[in-house]
């Protein structure tokens, strides 16, 4: 028997057994050429430019989520046995439910338009190394670990919402991980209390018991001041936002005036029929390297937006949530023509980011309380939990720092305007 353990900042010992097969499986997706390249893709993509301890990788998240799927699916077991024989479909979607991320993890579905789940399922049928592992240890199993994540299907409905729903083992581990990393002391989730909390409910779904409400509701606020501190930092917004112009910058160029090697051509200009090899071939690495070569472009804009990145010279951000549609227009335009003034392009140094979230959503794999007797949805049970139902709206004006004295005095006269 073989034994490989690894050492977590959150989970401490991950012990792995191949006396297990399928842990032995899991053994074996870890030393997977497509689950290493999650060594070289950032879990918070370009945070590290606004807290610099956020380097963690997708590859140790990842671990972290099949270490809590398996600590949940052993629990569960113990009110229905017959979930056992799940282990290999849940371990392999939790283990690679991230393997579809591109470079600077969700940063790249925005700039390059893709969908990581959907990319995760395609790797996953029909990557031969990934393929060939799962059906080794049954017919098929490559196939339902492919649906669980990219379609919500299983065969027991507990193994889905460990995987996908408002309290699975993926917000739970990056929860903890991205609040560790970032220095910010809001993830202190009590994991063990909500593990133990968790039943399976009469309709064979996923449910808490009461003695774990106190602990899921302080999970839900700790996600939404984790949106509000971490994922929605306004320097976060900016940073995401240089890196969408950049890449909307270099798609404008034609192909033959801008250098790129010929993944990152087909990720630029042919993305929607790019091939499972182009997409496994490029990460932070690759991405990085051609925003340091663009450094030196022949257009101006784009070596502009590079240097800003690479050196961290970041625009500025102004809170103008408050405002009405209209007036945050009025705003994006107040700050562009000032741009003008001082001979600084606005394309490439004025924007908006506007993002709207959710702390609990009911109708979206909403929670439940499960006594033995009575069910109960989460909301109805819990004041807390109702009031986090309101959406939260956050928009940043983007400029570059040579207005800001003016363009704050005009955000005024523009406040004074309307009231």
């Amino acid at each position: 028997m073989t034994t490989r353990t690894y050492y977590d900042p959150l989970h401490q010992s991950i012990t792995l057994k191949s006396s297990l097969p399928e842990e032995k499986m899991v053994m074996e997706l870890i030393d997977s050429s497509p689950f290493q390249r999650l060594r070289r893709i950032k879990q918070l993509g370009p945070a590290y430019l606004t807290f610099h301890g956020a380097e963690s990788s997708r590859f140790t998240h990842s671990l972290g989520v099949f270490h809590l799927a398996r600590r949940a699916i052993n629990h569960l077991s113990e009110f229905d046995s017959r979930l056992k024989k799940y282990k290999f479909i849940l371990y392999g979607a939790a283990l690679l439910h991230d393997l579809g991320h591109g470079p600077l993890s969700h940063t790249s579905e925005e700039i390059f338009k893709i969908n990581h789940e959907m990319w995760t399922g395609k790797i996953i049928n029909s990557n031969q190394e990934i393929n060939n592992i799962l059906n080794r240890y049954g017919n098929g199993i490559a196939k339902e670990v492919a649906d669980l994540i990219q379609s919500r299907h299983a065969p027991e409905k507990s193994i889905i919402s460990l995987i996908s729903s408002q309290l699975d083992c993926d917000r739970l581990d990056y929860l903890m991980r991205d609040s560790y990393t970032t220095g910010a002391r809001y993830g202190q989730l009590d994991i063990d209390r909500i593990i133990s909390a968790m039943v399976i409910a009469p309709d064979g779904d996923l449910a808490i018991h009461p003695k774990g409400l106190m602990a899921v509701e302080h999970y839900l606020v700790i996600r939404n001041l984790m949106y509000r501190s971490v994922y929605n930092h306004r320097l976060n917004e900016v940073c995401n936002w240089l890196l969408e112009q950049i890449i909307k910058t270099a798609r404008r160029i034609d192909p033959k005036k801008i250098w790129a090697d010929q993944n990152m051509y087909q990720w630029l200009w042919n993305h929607e029929e790019m091939s499972i090899e182009n997409f496994l071939s490029n990460d932070d690495v690759v991405t990085g390297y051609h925003i340091h070569q663009w450094q030196n472009s022949s257009s101006h804009q784009l070596s502009n937006l590079c240097k800003r990145f690479i050196n961290r010279n970041l625009l500025k951000a102004l809170n103008i949530s408050f405002f009405s549609l209209e007036k945050r227009l009025e705003a994006l335009a107040i700050a562009r023509n000032l741009a003008e003034k001082y001979c600084i392009e606005p394309d490439i140094s004025c924007g908006l980011r506007e993002q709207i979230v959710k702390s609990y959503h009911p109708y979206k794999y909403g929670l439940r309380l499960w006594d033995g007797e009575k069910l109960q949805a989460l909301e109805k049970v819990s004041p807390l939990v109702e009031r986090l139902i309101e959406p939260n709206q956050s928009s940043w004006l983007i400029y570059p720092k040579e207005i800001d004295s003016k363009l704050k005095m005009e955000i005024e006269m523009l406040e004074i305007k309307y009231h």
